[in-house]
């Protein structure tokens, strides 16, 4: 299965850190938040690692160049930030069937496999890894709705009001049908093609999406500190802490 990793995007929140170098280059325990996606990528069986850059791209092709681990590297370019429905759009010409989605931001240690055999079992339309966040945070992230099937039946993007503190976490599956839901979605209130109007399109089209919910732990390296606390997760600090407790 084909894998796209989303890292085009500045990392604002994340400066200084990423005054010199995108977001998906920060590195996090020693190594790149990029070579901890591709490493989880390449360990459920990628046959190929499609990067969408945009910010300071060249550092991240001059540090990866063609291949990783044996894995073919594609690069598509965003030259804009417009979102992630916007992003997704830049790779529909390399895609051939279903595929992975990771946004390049995120560290994970969890059942990501558990996802991908959901998408190759039942055939589904799409399959989200899911997790739910204390409701303060839960305004940060895509919002689901779920139904006693375990079927996605709505998602909000970042909304003031969440309907509920079940949130996507930034590893997807999905067929090739999301492209035609991309080219549909119009700008957020936010001016951005959000990947969640997306994922309302083919719900409202009647394709299933199934929700697994997550096994482990993820960060979302946003601010400095998320990076700080994912180094404490990756070295077992935390573990041991709670351990202790």
């Amino acid at each position: 299965m084909q894998a796209v990793v989303l890292a085009a995007g500045k990392g604002t929140r994340l400066r200084p850190l990423t005054d010199d170098k995108p977001k998906g280059m920060v590195e996090v325990a020693g190594q790149p938040i990029l070579t901890h996606c591709f490493d989880e990528l390449v360990d459920l069986g990628a046959t190929e690692l499609i990067v969408v850059v945009g910010y300071k791209k060249q550092n991240i092709i001059e540090h990866y160049g063609d291949e990783y681990e044996g894995v073919p590297i594609t690069y598509a370019h965003q030259r804009e930030q417009k979102g992630l429905a916007h992003a997704l759009l830049t790779v529909e010409e390399h895609i051939d069937d279903d595929f992975m989605l990771i946004l390049g931001d995120n560290v994970f240690q969890a059942n990501l496999a558990d996802v991908v055999q959901r998408q190759q079992e039942d055939r589904a339309d799409a399959a989200f890894l899911v997790e739910e966040v204390p409701w303060d945070e839960a305004s940060r992230y895509g919002v689901c709705d779920t139904n006693k099937y375990g079927e996605i039946v709505d998602v909000v993007e970042k909304p003031e009001d969440p309907p509920s503190n079940l949130v996507m976490t930034g590893f997807y599956t999905f067929t090739p049908a999301i492209f035609h839901a991309c080219h549909l979605v119009q700008p957020s209130n936010r001016n951005e093609y959000e990947i969640s109007d997306a994922v309302g399109l083919l719900i409202e089209s009647g394709r299933t999406i199934d929700a697994i919910p997550l096994d482990g732990w993820r960060m979302d390296i946003g601010y400095p500190e998320d990076r700080d606390e994912a180094e404490r997760r990756l070295s077992g600090k935390v573990e041991d802490v709670e351990a202790d407790a």
